[in-house]
């Protein structure tokens, strides 16, 4: 009996072939790519979303806490004290009546090194931007001055931004008589950075208001510029704001210019503006520390009158 042989191999079998892995690897490859593309557009989502992303540059506004510093730098080295207190107790008195703060400092407190001392006005204000950074505005008004009414705030004069454009003087020569360079005709009670007048000479920067914040700083700053401190201008600090506003149109541009008898009436007929009754400031231009034509002596009868007029109110 024969048993059947199973099929018997062929003794030539075809080459060994193993399985084709291309498909697998090809499949793992695109499933990379496709996770790749969606984590990346996960992130991408997040970082757009996410609530901590960093906000755009937005400038610092103050609060308005005080709303007013007024500056007054002091040189007791050459002025009589009992002078130099009545101007002290003046700006508290009005200070307090409107919420505002006082910075009275020794001129003599800020080095100039060999620059004129009247310089340390434009430090002092800078320092009260630096005591005061949420102060809305810096007052410098200078030793030799007395606030007359002190039932006018300085907002209901010419802060509050449609009462300043009512007082504006626009398209006029900032340097009297026929300065080239005037204000500008477009400027808005808002967008003033300075508020300043102006006398028979020129700019009067021994009273004069800037809005602190960014462009306030670098407003000050420009003015303290070391070039402009060692150029020896006739009038020091007054005529260097003049070159400055006329030269700098980014500065002009926010430079609001009103009445003179609005923030800085005079003494003296000959060099601008005089006080009347009524006005809010009085200043004795030119006056000296002693003698016949000494600060004290040419304010003792303005004295008389703001006590008067403080205790009244």
């Amino acid at each position: 009996m024969h048993y059947a042989y199973p099929p018997r191999k062929s003794s030539n079998p075809p080459p060994f072939r193993p399985r084709s892995s291309k498909s697998p690897l090809l499949r793992r490859n695109r499933l990379k790519t496709i996770v790749g593309v969606l984590a990346g557009f996960v992130v991408l989502l997040y970082l757009l979303t996410r609530s901590g992303k960093p906000a755009p540059y937005q400038e610092y506004v103050p609060s308005g806490n005080p709303p007013v510093v007024i500056v007054t730098v002091v040189d007791s080295t050459k002025f009589n004290n009992v002078y130099l207190g009545t101007i002290k107790q003046n700006r508290e008195l009005y200070a307090a009546r409107h919420g505002y703060q006082v910075m009275v400092v020794k001129a003599y407190d800020y080095d100039t090194k060999k620059s004129p001392q009247s310089w340390s006005k434009i430090m002092a204000m800078r320092h009260a931007m630096t005591k005061y950074p949420d102060a809305k505005y810096i007052w410098y008004l200078d030793q030799n001055a007395y606030i007359m009414d002190p039932s006018k705030s300085l907002e209901e004069q010419f802060l509050e931004p449609r009462k300043l454009e009512g007082l504006m003087i626009k398209d006029y020569p900032v340097v009297p008589p026929d300065s080239i360079i005037k204000t500008s005709d477009h400027l808005t009670g808002e967008g003033a950075a300075m508020i300043i007048s102006q006398d028979i000479d020129g700019l009067v920067t021994d009273s004069v208001i800037v809005r602190n914040g960014e462009f306030g700083k670098f407003l000050v700053e420009a003015w303290l510029g070391p070039l402009y401190r060692s150029y020896n201008f006739q009038k020091a600090e007054r005529h260097t704001m003049e070159h400055i506003v006329q030269w700098h149109p980014t500065i002009l541009s926010k430079l609001a210019l009103i009445p003179q008898r609005t923030l800085a009436s005079y003494t003296r007929t000959d060099m601008g503006d005089v006080y009347q009754a009524g006005d809010f400031v009085v200043m004795f231009p030119g006056c000296q520390p002693t003698g016949d034509k000494s600060c004290e002596a040419e304010s003792a009868n303005y004295l008389q009158k703001w006590k008067a007029t403080f205790e009244a109110a």
